[in-house]
């Protein structure tokens, strides 16, 4: 009726979705001059981690802070920039944008997922496992390196584009210095009563050699540099100079005196028998002391 209060319905909750909270964003990219192998690691870092974009080339290598601003217009806060230097040294740049830090390394030992063909095999856009060697837990620069490392390979829950599970681990292992990096799937034997897992290789691998760690995005202020590394233009230089020493080595010992040699006062009789030119015949060269001594008139 119209005096009697109206009940009140129970509130209906709406069970939405939440968002996920960790939106880092990768871009990756590189300068002009990267060969093949680094072309096709590229790419399987973009395979590895769904929530990463790629762009064009960057022509000038001087202006590294152009990269922020590419990742700017992505609207990416981080970034992996392959660097080549003579089409044979490459550097990886990981980077937070744009205020940084950022940490440069030297790449070698590259070997990509075709490459290897390893019998391990992971599902595309999956989120992995990070693991880190227990050294980066020592140092200072070495926290700093796992931190950017992290949020570079830490695919973000519930993005749109990767999968609900986690069948693969990415390990990063310090040795002598250099980071070494791995990425294993996670297998189950269903051959036992209690499946336990087991790791086989996936690809791709490299290893990497830290060099500086600057506290901006792409220089700033060194933080910590690396005093054991040596740049490949003076590993080359080096090379260069034992050969050079090699042959001027062999060219001093070419202009050495021969033991056994005849002696000068033959010798200068011998050279002057010999023909100056075409049709004419040298004089003898004669030593005064050689003439017979006689009596003068």
């Amino acid at each position: 009726m119209l005096g009697e209060p109206m009940e009140e319905e129970p509130a209906v909750v709406a069970t939405a979705i939440t968002p996920f909270k960790n939106k880092n964003k990768v871009l990756v990219l590189s300068s002009r001059g990267v060969n093949y192998r680094v072309r096709h690691l590229m790419q399987d870092f973009i395979d590895l981690l769904p929530h990463s974009k790629k762009d064009v080339k960057i022509a000038e290598k001087s202006r590294l802070d152009s990269v922020n601003e590419v990742c700017d217009m992505k609207g990416c806060n981080l970034a992996l920039f392959f660097e080549a230097r003579k089409k044979k040294d490459f550097y990886l740049w990981v980077a937070r944008a744009p205020d940084g830090p950022s940490v440069k390394f030297h790449v070698i030992n590259v070997h990509t997922t075709a490459e290897l063909r390893m019998s391990g095999n992971c599902l595309k856009g999956s989120r992995p496992l990070l693991y880190f060697d227990p050294g980066f837990d020592q140092h200072p620069h070495h926290r700093i390196t796992k931190e950017l490392l992290t949020q570079v390979f830490n695919v973000p829950r519930g993005h749109h584009k990767s999968k609900p599970f986690i069948d693969h681990v990415l390990g990063f292992y310090l040795v002598d210095g250099r980071i070494w990096f791995r990425n294993f799937q996670i297998s189950h034997m269903r051959e036992n009563k209690k499946p336990e897992p087991v790791l086989a290789e996936i690809g791709p691998r490299m290893v990497l050699n830290p060099i500086r760690l600057f506290a901006g995005s792409f220089g700033g202020p060194t933080l910590w540099e690396n005093p054991e590394f040596v740049s490949p233009n003076d590993i080359r230089a080096a090379e260069r100079g034992r050969k050079g020493g090699k042959y001027a080595g062999r060219l001093a010992a070419q202009h050495e005196p021969r033991q056994g040699c005849i002696p000068g006062r033959v010798q200068g009789l011998v050279r002057g028998r010999r023909f100056q030119g075409h049709g004419q015949r040298a004089q003898p060269h004669l030593d005064p002391h050689d003439l017979p001594h006689g009596n003068s008139a």
